[in-house]
């Protein structure tokens, strides 16, 4: 699927309902008896991804320093999160100590991650 699948997708979908135990699909629900402390320190892998955009074979042989690649996203656009691939919320670009970082600027709710994962 592709991003902008994606991005249709989340578009055209109702909100989804409010975070209940009563919403969470039952077998995901025994799943959060378990014990948590398990898993807590399990590395994960967390990106931010800045834009994406196609190019041809041609074009990427000829990029070298100093190029530039457009990308699709426009200036000012939230960022997407990923967590191990999926996506989790959107931020956007801060500076904190002479380093950047991601400002959270929404989480998708545990509700529709769970859904996500079907």
């Amino acid at each position: 699927m592709t991003e902008e699948e994606i991005h249709s997708t989340e578009a055209s979908s109702p909100e989804p309902p409010e975070a209940s135990p009563e919403a969470i699909p039952e077998p995901a629900r025994e799943g959060l008896s378990v014990n948590l402390d398990l898993i807590l320190d399990l590395p994960v892998t967390v990106s931010i991804e800045l834009g994406r955009t196609r190019l041809p074979v041609e074009e990427v042989l000829q990029l070298g320093q100093g190029s530039v690649v457009e990308l699709e996203k426009l200036a000012g656009e939230p960022l997407e999160i990923l967590v191990q691939g999926r996506p989790i919320g959107k931020g956007e670009v801060v500076v904190v100590n002479e380093k950047f970082g991601i400002r959270l600027t929404d989480i998708i709710s545990p509700v529709e991650r769970i859904q996500r994962l079907g």
